[in-house]
Formats: structure tokens, sequence, C-alpha cells
């Protein structure tokens, strides 16, 4: 009996050692050790489990599906198991599937925290919010005192326009790690704070506890920055964000002169005649591309389009870029070496096949909808070239007045995106060539792409919003846009103010910092005249 008791706990210790090892960064030896788990034990079901998830940890999401589906062979329906499926699925991309197995869960009460985050995890990235925070409000009723659970179940919250109840699971999060700086910046920005109702105190004390140089003194300074605009204290303001966007710049590889090279080697290469000769693709109408400097309503028209009834955003999809780069490399038998080479082999490419196999990899992720809004923010350097691939898709283009524009882009912090957003003159010059470009795509196919003003989206919202979606060939619907003007508020008496409101009176707020927006200004003047 002793015996058989030992071999039953010999593959949970094993379990136990591809974790441990894991931890230590030793993942090749883990392998091994799972390899020899499920070699000696192939009929325990949990051993395919954690085998799918030691393949998720090391990117292997076809190995996760294979493993997990034994698990399932084994142990058909078991909730655990069907989670792991669903997350595999989801992070091989095959959103569809990954759908099928989260209606089935959607509402499976998990009795641990890890399988009820994990759960709303990836309920979160299928876009899923109110799934996600069911799962998320159990991992916390499960684990209570776990600081991440309840900043995830705020960032759930926040995607549901439920500000109020996120800025309760922020204030929790903080309060269980204080030294939490990315839960401090989400909160800055959910209210508009006053001289009596602040945390400007309780930000700069967990400032001075962090060494320098610490990657969370960013978000320090633009949680401060953002504060400290609400108490129209400008000057300490734009003080706290150069000095967080210096720190955040020292950190990045990116460089400018490159980036420029790159947008006019594209606008040389695709002259009038090289355009013209280009024969148009594959006729489809689903796909809606959006796309616009940062911070210039990109997302606000996502919002609304996403909104119709056969509309369904699909995110920042990358399908566009990938498929033109393997066309690019069919023809040169080898992947292009820098942009130049890539738009000299995009002239012989099949605009019908790019454009058919970009509808192929990016459709599955749009569901049952009619149509779907690709808002990928570089797509706007392939404006012409997704025209002459899907000639019947619709092109969207977002703008704001120059320097507002420059100056919320400079105020934001970007989880690994813009990196010329933090040096004023680098975004100038940015916000520069993305212009030029855009005049000459428009020089190139005038009256195919529609103009969207931000100014005039948050000032005469209807209006804008019933041309948006006559140009999409779109019925209106309400639904678009309560969605947009939705009073989402944003928790303490005193501070709430709609999210609409807020959008129009940030019109004309760069004139706040009139003396340190000059280097913006300067470039924009001599590039723009």
């Amino acid at each position: 009996m002793a015996t058989n008791d030992s071999v039953a706990t010999k593959p949970q210790a094993l379990e136990k050692q591809i974790w441990q090892l894991m931890k230590a960064g030793q993942s090749e030896e883990a392998v091994a050790v799972c390899d020899q788990m499920n070699q000696t034990f192939p009929d325990y079901a949990a051993g395919w489990n954690t085998a799918s998830r030691l393949a998720i940890s090391l990117n292997e999401p076809i190995i996760a599906l294979q493993a997990v589906q034994q698990a399932l062979v084994l142990s058909p329906g078991r909730p655990e198991f069907l989670l792991q499926k669903m997350a595999s699925l989801a992070v091989y991309g095959d959103l569809k599937a990954a759908g099928i197995i989260a209606d089935e869960i959607a509402t499976h009460v998990f009795e641990t925290a890890y399988h009820a985050s994990t759960c709303a995890v990836t309920m979160n990235r299928m876009q899923r919010y109110a799934d996600a925070e069911f799962h998320y409000l159990r991992a916390v009723e499960l684990n209570p005192n776990n600081p991440n659970y309840r900043f995830n179940l705020a960032m759930a919250q926040r995607f549901m326009g439920k500000l109020e109840e996120a800025g309760v699971s922020l204030d929790r999060a903080i309060e269980l790690n204080p030294t939490d700086c990315e839960a401090q910046l989400l909160r800055s920005e959910f209210r508009t704070y006053t001289e009596s109702d602040n945390n400007l105190e309780s930000l700069r004390g967990t400032f001075e506890k962090l060494p320098l140089g610490h990657p969370g003194r960013v978000q320090l300074h633009f949680a401060l920055a953002k504060e400290l605009d609400d108490l129209q204290r400008f000057d300490e303001s734009f003080d706290e964000l150069r000095q967080g966007a210096a720190q955040r710049r020292s950190n990045l590889k990116y460089d400018g002169r490159k980036e420029s090279e790159s947008m006019r080697s594209i606008c040389e290469q695709f002259d009038q005649q090289a355009f013209d000769a280009i024969t148009p693709g594959f006729v489809n109408a689903e796909p809606i591309f959006v796309f616009g400097m940062p911070k210039s309503g990109v997302a606000l028209v996502e919002r609304v389009l996403s909104n119709h009834s056969v509309v369904k955003s699909v995110g920042e999809q990358q399908s566009f870029g990938i498929e033109l780069v393997n066309a690019c490399e069919r023809v040169l038998g080898s992947i292009p070496s820098d942009s130049a080479q890539l738009m000299a082999a995009a002239q012989k490419i099949d605009f019908a096949e790019l454009g058919e196999a970009y509808v192929s990899a990016a459709r599955p992720n749009a569901g049952p909808q009619a149509q779907f809004v690709d808002k990928m923010p570089i797509n706007f350097m392939y404006a012409g070239l997704i025209h002459r691939a899907l000639p019947k898709a619709k092109i969207i283009v977002t703008e704001r007045e120059p320097m507002d524009n420059c100056y919320m882009a400079f105020r934001s912090l970007f989880p690994g995106a813009y990196p010329y957003s933090y040096d004023l003159k680098e975004l100038a010059t940015y916000y520069s060539e993305y212009s030029r470009m855009m005049a000459h795509w428009r020089a190139l196919m005038p009256d195919v792409m529609h103009t969207v003003s931000y100014e005039k989206l948050v000032t005469d919202s209807r209006a804008v919003i019933e041309d948006i979606l006559d140009y999409c060939d779109l019925s209106f619907e309400e639904s678009c846009l309560q969605s947009f003007l939705k009073a989402d508020t944003a928790g303490r008496a005193g501070g709430i103010r709609s999210r609409h409101e807020m959008r129009a009176q940030s019109i004309g707020h760069w004139r706040n910092y009139e003396e340190q927006m000059r280097p913006v200004a300067a470039v924009l003047n001599d590039a723009l005249e």
C-alpha cells in the first residue's frame, strides 16, 4: 500500500520540480523533467496539462495545444484543462476556437485563485471584459491580499467604463503594494484632482523610496504631471514631464533620422507612376483601417465602430505588415533588409494575393461580424499599398490640431510604443514626416481616405459619427453615439467629470505650456508652412 502511495505521488513531485527549475531559469532541465514525467505516467492527465503550461511559458503554442488535448482525452470536460486549451488557442491566435471554449466556461466558478486569474487574463485578451471582471472578482475573493489581482481587476473595470469601481480596486492594490507605480499612474488618470483632494504627498513619498534609475520613477513623474496639471500648477507639471520623459528616452533605442529616411523612401518609391502601374487587388469590403498620430482620436473612432452591431475591432493587427514582408520575400528570395528594399520589391508583388492573405490572417479574430476594424498605427506607412491590395477596404485617418496632438503625446506614457514621443524635437520631427507622408497618399488617391477631425468629433459628435458610418456603408445605430458620449465617471465627489467633457476641455490645452512647447512649434513651423 505504501508503495502504491509512493508511486501515486511521484508525478506530483515531478510537477513541483518542473516549476522549481523554471523559477531558477533552468528551462531546458524543466522540459527534460516534464518529458520524463509524461513518458513514465502517460495516463496522468494533470501532467499533460503541466506540459501545456510549460510550453506556453516557452512560447510554444502548438506544443501546448497538443499537450492539453491529451489531457482532455484522459479527462474530458475538466474545466481547468478547458481553460488551458482556451489560453493556448488565444496565444496561438485562433480566437474563434478560443471563443467557443470561453462561452463554455465563462460562468464557471474556479476553486483556485490561479485558475480564476488565468481565465480572466485570457478573457481580457479576447476583449471579453465582463467575463474577465467576473473571474478577477473570483480571484480576489479567493486571495484578497494579492495586489496583482486587484490591479488586473481595475484594468478590466476600466475597459468596461466602470471607473468608480476601478478606482476602488486600484486604491486597494496600492494599499497592498505601496510601491506599485503602474497602479499609481493609472489612478492619476481616472479623475480630476483638487488642491484639497490629490495624491501628491503619497506619490512623492513613493518616489523617495525608489533608487535613481528605477523604472517606476518614470511612472511617478507622469502621475505627478497629471495631478499637477489638474491643479493648474503648469510649470511644475511640465517639469515632471521633462524628467520622466528624459529617463524613459534614455532607455530606448530610436534613430529618428533612419525613421525619416524610411518614410521619405516609401514616398519616393511609390510616386504617381509606380502607384498607377499597380493592378488593384482583392475585392473585399470587410476591413476598416483606422490610423493617425497617437492621441489623435484613433481609439475614439475604433470605439464608435466597434459598437456597431455588424462590426468588431481586432485591435492592432500586425497582419498587413507581416503579409507584405512575406510577399516581398517571395519576390526577393530573402527578407527585405530595409524599407527601401521592401518598397522596391513591393512594386513586383501580386496585390490581389496580398489582400487575400491579409484578410485570411486578420478575419478570424473578428468572429461572425460582417466587418472588422484594424487600428495598427504603422499602417499609415502602407496606406497606398492597402488601397491597392484591398480597393474596397475603408481607410479612416484621424487628425488633431498639431500642437495639441504633440502635447498630449508628450504627456502620455506608452508601454512599448512611440519612442519618439519622449523628446520634443524628435516628436515634432516625426509629426512633420507623418504629415508629409499623409499628404503624399492623399495626392495619389484623392477621396479614398476619410479624415476625422478630433475637435469636430468631440464637439459635434452625432454629425461626425453619422459621416463615419456613412463612409463605411453602415447604417446609423444609436449605440455608436451613446458608447462615445457615455458619461463614464471617476469616483469621488467633487472630481467627477464625463470622459466626453474631458475630451472637449482638452482642446487647446497645450497653450498652458506655450513657452515649454516652443521647440515643437519651431520644428512644425519650418516643416508645415
